[in-house]
């Protein structure tokens, strides 16, 4: 867990809510869209895919999915321009499956109490390897919380 200084950092990204049971299969046809887009505009990825979460609506999760990138472009159709807030964050990496991130999550929590910071309502998660490409075990998520 540390606390570090970040860059904004412009991106591509869809926004839209789903329930979180499908966040998976929502993830894998969002990150194919925008991969699909970049490549016929001759857009470079900048860093790992990310998502960020407005919300925690289990139900009707709130939740921007994007790329990183180093060149403007206008998008089409849900396809926006978007920007991942520089500023103080709170982060940590998660090791493992997905469905363990709570205790990742728990931990940051703990120390945000601990260290008596006051974060953004909002949060985000880079996926730093792909489920397609490595065992579950082995998946690396990095947690971000901005502080205020």
């Amino acid at each position: 867990m540390e606390i570090r200084k970040v860059q904004q950092q412009d991106s591509l990204m869809i926004r839209l809510t789903t329930p979180v049971s499908k966040i998976s299969e929502v993830m894998g046809e969002v990150y194919q869209e925008l991969a699909g887009y970049m490549g016929r505009k001759g857009i470079e990825f900048a860093g790992p895919p990310y998502a960020m979460y407005y919300n925690m609506d289990m139900e009707a999760l709130d939740v921007e999915m994007g790329f990183p990138v180093n060149q403007s472009d206008k998008g089409e159709g849900r396809i926006k321009p978007g920007q991942i807030p520089g500023g103080e964050i709170v982060t940590t990496i998660h090791t493992g499956p997905y469905d363990k991130l709570e205790g990742t999550y728990e931990k940051l929590m703990a120390f945000v109490k601990e260290k008596q910071l006051d974060v953004q309502e909002w949060m985000y998660e880079y996926y730093l390897n792909s489920p397609l490409e490595v065992k579950p075990e082995e998946l690396q998520t990095q947690i971000c919380f901005a502080v205020k």
